[in-house]
């Protein structure tokens, strides 16, 4: 199971991952270290300082995005 932190009102994204039994946390630091991937909304490039921190966490810009395709990004990219 993935542990994926998800910024914001990303509430679709949320439910279509939690069903495909993903560990689902909202955007902090703290979840940021420790996520397989971070889901953003794409409305600032720069949602919590994220250029200024590292993380080996994989990164989707949802904006334009349906959950299936943010889920199939997101399962490609962790495989």
């Amino acid at each position: 199971m993935s542990r994926i932190a998800i910024e914001g009102d990303l509430n679709n994204i949320k439910e279509e991952l939690q069903a495909t039994d993903h560990d689902v946390v909202n955007l902090t630091q703290e979840n940021m270290q420790n996520a397989d991937a971070i889901i953003l909304t794409g409305a600032d490039n720069n949602t919590m300082d994220i250029a200024d921190t590292e993380t080996n966490a994989q990164i989707i810009n949802a904006q334009g995005m349906s959950a299936e395709q943010v889920r199939e990004q997101l399962e490609n990219r962790l495989i």
